[in-house]
């Protein structure tokens, strides 16, 4: 009887043969790689355990918000992979589930599967959506934003750090710093996360040589020096550097013995240790009302998420762009009544007086108001196929306000791998560049390096919807300026027609139309 496919490669090399897809269970037989990942330690329950405390305490630590950055195929999937692995905070059919699967060596697990849930990842062994995870320790909860690498998918790398108040910038210690690793990296940057971790990667494949971890030190200290001149207005983030191994363990949830020569913290000591959240209940009062609450005739409330700062009764603040000004009444949730909220907590404010407040004004102290405004200059991240058009109009979307924009100039284009500052008239898919923007409506707005949140937006297409670009506001012309106006010219006066029925009115007083305009 004839041999299969699969007994003869047996014979002939001594391994088991497989499908990519399908578990063989006799790998653990011929594969000494086989179950050379680390194990967890197990897990023992206190008999002094108490539910509730436990509860408790989980309930008051802080959050962390992360993402990672960096190159295709740097490893970022593996790293993020591997610290859930390590802090027990995968279950063990979601170990199963991968098994046999992936691009790694036959019988050894391929972490990255923990988060590439596409079909379309897994066949290709590369991250294409934002894949979000969330773990605690026992000192911190974590969101993680594992994100692309290639660059067609720049945007929705940009997308997962527009959020987080750390990123991990991985860099193969084999290649190291790319193009692509500089893109993310001043990104980052642009997005105002104040800690980068710089995790050199793959240290296992140049034998943890301690000469090829400085040298990308020196080189990615350098290009953030680089950035940190050519942009100004961006804060300087606090940089740190991990030599790790995100396939084998080494430095990411525990230390190595492979590098003595290293002395500073694991990866997960870092992501314990550095500030969740960068003070922003001392930050001035922001609210975007996101709706106005009128169940019966004896309430009318303000609700929304609280952008920045702390709000307690009694407090003055001012609705803008309207000017007007009010005191705190009461701060209202679903749980009662607060004495205090800060950001970010979402609640309902209602005020003393009656104010003519809607959905996108926005609530701020009075002792340190924000900038209403018509012009601007921001950064862009350009993030669609069809390039940005001057002579177009776009919707802009800042906090619960939506207004019609122009982009009256681009000053210039970065190049990412040099920090040169091109001249340019528009921006493609991935480019970066400043801009000026007029809206036809004021818009109530910070600088981004003072409050991420009322100094963001994003750009749209107000014919398909589909996101342009998000922007980082760094300057403000304080006042309300309006586009340009037309005008028309009739009996030697210019007459400015803002809206057709203007025209229609105009033309019939000059007797140009006959009947009377519907207004």
């Amino acid at each position: 009887m004839a041999q299969s496919f699969d007994d003869l490669l047996l014979a002939a090399n001594g391994a088991p043969a497989r499908e990519p897809e399908v578990w063989d269970e006799r790998i653990p037989d011929f594969n000494p790689l086989f179950g050379n990942a680390p194990e967890a330690a197990p897990l023992e329950v206190s008999p002094t355990f108490n539910l509730d405390e436990f509860l408790t305490g989980e309930s008051t630590k802080d959050l962390l918000r992360f993402s990672t950055a960096g190159s295709v195929d740097d490893g970022k999937s593996t790293l993020i992979g591997r610290l859930l692995y390590d802090t027990q905070s995968v279950y063990d059919d979601q170990v199963r589930s991968i098994e046999g699967k992936g691009t790694t060596a036959p019988g050894v697990l391929d972490l990255a599967l923990l988060t590439d849930g596409l079909r379309a990842e897994r066949e290709q062994g590369i991250t294409i959506d934002v894949a979000y995870r969330y773990f605690s320790t026992a000192r911190r909860k974590f969101i993680i934003a594992d994100t692309p690498g290639h660059e067609q998918y720049t945007r929705n790398m940009a997308t997962g750090a527009s959020t987080a108040s750390l990123a991990i910038v991985l860099v193969d210690a084999r290649k190291g710093v790319l193009i692509q690793s500089r893109r993310h990296a001043c990104i980052t940057a642009l997005l105002g996360v104040r800690h980068i971790v710089v995790a050199v990667n793959k240290m296992d494949l140049v034998g943890y040589d301690e000469a090829t971890f400085n040298t990308i030190q020196e080189q990615f200290s350098g290009f953030f020096a680089q950035v940190q001149a050519s942009l100004p207005e961006v804060h300087a983030p606090q940089l740190y550097f991990v030599p790790v191994s995100a396939l084998a363990g080494d430095n990411v949830a525990r230390g190595s013995l492979h590098m003595p020569w290293y002395a500073g913290p694991s990866l997960l000591q870092l992501l314990e240790s550095v500030p969740a959240a960068e003070g922003l209940a001392e930050l001035p009062f922001r609210l975007a009302v996101q709706r106005v609450l009128r169940p019966d005739l004896d309430f009318r409330g303000f609700a929304g998420q609280i952008a920045a700062g702390t709000v307690r009764p009694g407090d003055e603040i001012v609705a803008l762009p309207s000017n007007r000004r009010s005191r705190v009444r009461r701060i209202v949730t679903f749980s009662g009544d607060l004495l205090e909220a800060h950001a970010p907590q979402s609640v309902t404010l209602v005020l003393e007086d009656e104010l003519d407040v809607s959905r996108g004004d926005l609530l701020v102290s009075s002792a340190a108001p924000a900038t209403v405004t018509s012009r601007m200059t921001a950064s862009l991240v350009w993030m669609n196929e069809q390039p940005l058009e001057r002579a177009r109009r776009y919707l802009l979307k800042h906090t619960s306000r939506t207004v019609p924009v122009q982009v009256a100039a681009v000053r210039y284009r970065l190049a990412v791998d040099t920090l040169e500052q091109a001249s340019a008239d528009t921006l493609r898919l991935n480019e970066i560049g400043l801009v000026e923007l007029e809206a036809v409506q004021p818009l109530v707005v910070d600088r981004y390096r003072d409050n991420r949140v009322t100094g963001s937006f994003v750009l749209i297409d107000p014919t398909t919807n589909a996101t342009l670009a998000a922007g980082m506001i760094r300057d403000a012309v304080s006042g309300v300026e309006k586009l340009s106006t037309p005008t028309l010219l009739l009996d030697g006066r210019e007459h400015p027609v803002a809206h057709i029925d203007d025209l229609l009115r105009l033309l019939t007083e000059h007797g140009m139309l006959k009947g009377v305009p519907t207004l």
